[in-house]
């Protein structure tokens, strides 16, 4: 199944955070937070403005974000977990080090 998120939403995938802290002690599932970094699966097409204008999402599926503790709605597509949210909800785009240094 293709799943077209509408408007300004966007379809994120999880990714998961480390089951060791750095000093090597293993968490257990009751105690992990649930994580807030995802990738981003799919976009909607974007919000329109006042005049009707279309206004293009500023991230694309492949970004990996991060998003507020409590946002989106959890759905299950495909029998995987994924998050649908308002692109307003995601906080930021993580960019890889080596694009930052292309950058500047």
């Amino acid at each position: 199944m293709h799943f077209r998120p509408l408007h300004d939403r966007v379809v994120v995938r999880r990714i998961e955070a480390e089951e060791k802290t750095s000093g090597g002690i293993i968490i257990p599932d009751t105690a992990r937070e649930k994580p807030q970094e995802g990738e981003v699966v799919a976009v909607g097409p974007g919000a329109r403005d006042d005049h009707g204008t279309l206004l293009p999402l500023s991230v694309e599926p492949g970004d990996h974000i991060l998003f507020g503790k409590w946002s989106g709605t959890e759905v299950k597509i495909d029998g995987e977990n994924l998050l649908i949210m308002k692109e307003s909800d995601i906080l930021g785009v993580i960019e890889p080090v080596a694009q930052l240094k292309q950058a500047a």
